[in-house]
């Protein structure tokens, strides 16, 4: 009963257009004042405890790092560089834009804020070049999702604080999948565009493209500066995502010079309104948090998937499909929060690696951003374009059936995820 009424009161609400946070949280206090005896006079001690960590305070300055770049002309510089290293092939412009989608997610950590820099620029030079509308959307829509793949990711963040595993280790082990997909998408529109007759052209000069190159060099070094700081143990992740922060600030005021000092109250502004809708939701999922491991809902659950003889490829088909379910209606972060208490005891009983399951959840969510109702990438692109949302999402189908495949190989072979991570840690 305490099981049916908190899902019952929490779906309940958000289906009545309740925020998630607060449907979170007000399910879990209804729930545990009508059928626990636990004392409600605790919530907001486990409110400050679950925040107080060290490695949440990465989450703003990864936010503002993206924010200044993505205001900024880095996105340009990037495309730049993408367009003279693959723009010579059959479907160059459509593979530069995904491939500069790719570069871009490890710059930002963003997907919205990747679909909005790529596609602000590539969505009209794509089709101006002959190609179908479709190409230009499905794949940067599709391509844009990377961003809470690649690292770094607020999402990983967000997912590592739950499960009280390494951040490092979970960037590191988004970094072969988040490659793999995006050569899996780069591979589908090189096929198409031949199918759609399009041609080789002559390659830029290899002296175009280190001129390209050095244009976006102090935007592609950050790339280096989170990712080689933490893996050459010069920062921990959140001193990291300080570093990040200071950085981005320091080449979008003087070195590209894109934005002004005027512009820095709004970017702050944005990125600590965004900063504050994560961790409302981390607020109340601490609490719903606390009550399933309270009442022991995991371990019921957990108990009685083993009397069933459920075993772990079953156990991950069925993950995949709630996730994939979730995803569709829900923040990535919400997911996040509400399901990794309630699985991953279930899938280390198991005997699955929480960071490979970290991996699956994530790449989960990617799929949910493009998928309707409520895939925030679908949405984006609509407003950037003006297409109707009914094509955007026809569009995202033939990438989203990539990334099915993706998720396939990454469910089933935990190596991909986890091959990097243990090379670098043992």
């Amino acid at each position: 009963m305490t099981i049916a009424f908190l899902f019952v009161s929490l779906f309940g609400l958000m289906l009545i257009g309740v925020p998630v946070a607060i449907s979170l949280g007000a399910s879990t206090v209804l729930t545990m004042y009508i059928f626990t005896d636990l004392e409600l006079a605790t919530i907001p001690q486990l409110i400050f405890d679950g925040i107080n960590k060290f490695s949440l305070m990465a989450i703003p300055m990864f936010i503002l790092a993206g924010n200044l770049l993505s205001k900024g002309g880095s996105a340009r510089r990037i495309i730049d560089f993408a367009r003279s290293m693959v723009g010579h092939l059959p479907g160059g412009l459509p593979m530069s834009a995904i491939f500069a989608c790719i570069i871009f997610a490890a710059v930002s950590g963003s997907s919205p804020a990747t679909v909005v820099a790529i596609g602000s620029i590539m969505f009209v030079a794509i089709k101006e070049a002959g190609y179908p509308a479709t190409y230009a959307v499905g794949g940067i829509s599709t391509a844009g999702s990377l961003g809470i793949l690649i690292p770094p990711s607020v999402v990983m963040i967000v997912y590592g604080v739950t499960a009280e595993v390494s951040i490092g280790k979970l960037f590191m082990a988004g970094v072969v999948p988040g490659i793999l997909l995006g050569g899996m998408m780069l591979a589908q529109t090189y096929i198409g565009a031949k199918r759609l007759g399009f041609k080789a052209t002559t390659p830029e000069p290899f002296s175009e493209r280190i001129k390209k190159f050095g244009k976006a060099f102090w935007a592609l070094l950050i790339i280096v500066v989170v990712i080689g700081g933490i893996y050459g143990g010069i920062f921990t992740p959140t001193e990291a995502a300080a570093a990040s922060a200071v950085y981005a600030l320091v080449i979008s005021l003087f070195v590209y010079k894109d934005i002004k000092f005027k512009d820095l109250w709004n970017i702050c502004l944005e990125s600590a309104m965004t900063t504050a809708m994560i961790f409302f939701i981390i607020t109340n999922a601490v609490v719903f948090a606390y009550l399933l491991t309270s009442e022991q809902i995991p371990q019921a659950i957990a108990d009685a998937m083993l009397s069933a003889n459920i075993g772990k490829i079953t156990f991950l088909v069925l993950v995949n499909i709630l996730l994939f379910i979730m995803g569709q209606f829900m923040e990535p972060s919400s997911v996040v929060m509400i399901m990794v208490p309630l699985l991953l005891p279930i899938a280390t009983m198991l005997g699955i690696d929480p960071i490979h399951f970290g991996i699956i959840l994530i790449v989960n969510m990617e799929i949910g951003m493009i998928t309707p109702p409520v895939g925030l990438n679908l949405f984006v692109a609509s407003g950037l374009t003006g297409m109707k949302l009914k094509d955007v999402i026809i569009s995202c189908l033939p990438w989203t059936l990539t990334l099915f495949i993706g998720l396939l190989l990454i469910t089933y072979i935990p190596e991909i995820s986890l091959w990097l991570p243990n090379l670098m840690y043992g």
